[in-house]
């Protein structure tokens, strides 16, 4: 790998050229093909592309720059192993996004923190602005490959030459419709001239040309923005006291300490009477215990969406209050900080609240894939109470940074948990128990349900045989070792399994 930066290194002419290729392998990789296993394999080409071009930009490697490349590569591999159509469309935009950001941490002259909003705005300067700068260089290198032996004399001479094609083209053609328009003899002459145009269209070859050549210079432009940034002004003398004097003075976003310390008590006094009521059945729920006249589905739906949503609200008051919990005003922030840890106990009841009636309703009706990311979502959101919790015992604790490192490793399990397989196993457990299955809404789901669904009887669904040979159908129509895809490979053997003669 070494060796192959060095052929690059100092040689824009051949970064260029790679560029070019690496749009080459994307539209040939991607052109009328869905992503498979050629998603992984792009994303580490352009990894390689990037180490090769810009590697003596490279930061110090650290703790983040490792994580998050792990987390690129987990997502990008997810596409392989799974075959969520929710997962796959969302990791078109994550990854990339993910990669750009990776990008900008390791290569940017900056040496951006990761904890902050800004590493996003640099990622999207070098993607946009600074990379479009970028375009005229590749021409300006092409330009002189192509002139580099003429005389000075001769060089500007073809270069006004090309600038003169460039504008004279559009010129033509109102020019020459104005004079067909004009004289009709004219006109006559002209007649086959649209008929030959016609064949020179935009075929197969030209859109894959075109597709190669835009690629080609976005990805020159991307690695050129790193190695010739356009670099800002430096903070002047007179900012940077401003800012520090800002961070001294203790000024920060947030609710004022008293202000905070009403909102919370009035807020608190009410969650505190919705507790003692939840306490009163919400744990004999499970034994049968129920209000009086309410059905467990009655049960079961009535509140979740508002319970979620309290909860939702609680943890954004929870974040505009954290910096009450501290200041000169000692009695004040030790009144708010209990108020804080109270709201977050409040919380927690409710959450767990929603997540026992969610549990009863899927008893009643089944388990989908929205319910089981509900599910995940409330653990997610107690995790980030949890934390916001931490932050209001420990002023110092790193708050944002432990959300981003939160977030990433919650959206890369959601990624290869299989939400859609364990739908599946959970509603044949729920079969057995019960009798009771949507097969239906099952056939709806993607490949990675379909190994489980294989194993049901035809008593179960009367035309569950010819819905399965339409999926086994569909699967044989995957063309191109391109979309690959572990999921489809093992529903494919499954249902030509079960469908053999």
């Amino acid at each position: 790998m070494k060796a192959f930066a060095r052929l690059v290194y100092g040689r824009p002419l051949a970064l260029l050229l790679l560029a070019v290729m690496l749009g080459g392998v994307h539209q040939w990789l991607f052109f009328e093909h869905e992503p498979g296993i050629s998603f992984p394999l792009f994303v580490l080409l352009f990894y390689l592309f990037m180490y090769a071009g810009a590697k003596e930009r490279l930061r110090p490697v650290n703790a983040f720059a490792c994580y998050l490349g792990v987390v690129v590569a987990l997502l990008a591999l997810s596409v392989v192993v799974f075959d969520s159509d929710f997962f796959r469309g969302l990791n078109m935009l994550v990854v990339p996004g993910l990669a750009l950001i990776h990008m900008a941490y390791c290569l940017d002259w900056r040496r951006p923190d990761w904890g902050r909003a800004g590493l996003v705005l640099i990622a999207l300067d070098h993607l946009i602005s600074q990379n479009l700068r970028h375009w005229k260089t590749a021409m300006e290198l092409l330009f002189k490959s192509v002139t580099g032996r003429l005389e000075a004399k001769r060089r500007e001479t073809l270069k006004g030459v090309l600038v003169g094609l460039a504008i004279a083209c559009p010129l033509l053609a109102v020019v020459i419709s104005l004079l067909a328009s004009a004289d009709g003899i004219f006109h006559h002459v002209l007649d086959g001239i649209p008929n030959w145009l016609a064949g020179l269209s935009l075929t197969e070859g030209g859109i894959r040309l075109l597709w190669t050549v835009v690629l080609g210079l976005c990805f020159f432009g991307y690695v050129y923005s790193y190695l010739h940034p356009e670099k800002e002004e430096e903070e002047t003398e007179a900012v940077r006291k401003d800012r520090e004097a800002d961070a001294l003075s203790g000024r920060t976003w947030g609710l004022n300490p008293v202000t905070a310390a009403t909102v919370l008590a009035l807020v608190n006094v009410v969650y505190v009477l919705f507790v003692a009521v939840q306490f009163s059945y919400l744990f004999g729920a499970w034994e049968g215990v129920l209000p009086e006249g309410v059905t467990y589905a009655d049960y079961a739906r009535k509140g979740f969406g508002e319970l979620v949503a309290a909860t939702v609200l609680n943890y954004l008051l929870l974040l505009t209050s954290l910096s009450a919990g501290e200041g000169s005003l000692q009695g004040t922030a030790r009144f708010n900080r209990r108020m804080l840890y109270l709201l977050v106990g409040c919380s927690c009841v409710m959450l767990y609240s929603a997540y026992a009636r969610l549990g009863l309703y899927e008893e009643a009706y089944g388990y989908t894939v929205l319910r089981f990311s509900v599910h995940a979502f409330m653990i997610f959101l107690v995790l980030l109470l949890v934390l916001a919790a931490v932050r209001v015992r420990m002023p110092r604790f790193p708050l944002i940074r432990s959300y981003i490192v939160l977030f990433l490793g919650a959206y890369v399990l959601m990624n290869f948990v299989g939400m859609e397989s364990a739908v599946t196993r959970l509603n044949l457990e729920r079969y057995e128990q019960r009798g009771k299955l949507d097969v239906s809404y099952l056939l709806t789901l993607s490949s990675d349900a379909v190994p489980r669904l294989s194993k049901l009887g035809g008593i179960v669904y009367p035309d569950l045989e010819e819905r399965l040979g339409i999926k086994l159908e569909l699967l044989r129509e995957k063309r191109g070792w391109q979309e690959f895809n572990l999921s489809d490979y093992r529903a494919k053997h499954a249902l030509e399994k079960r469908l053999a003669p």
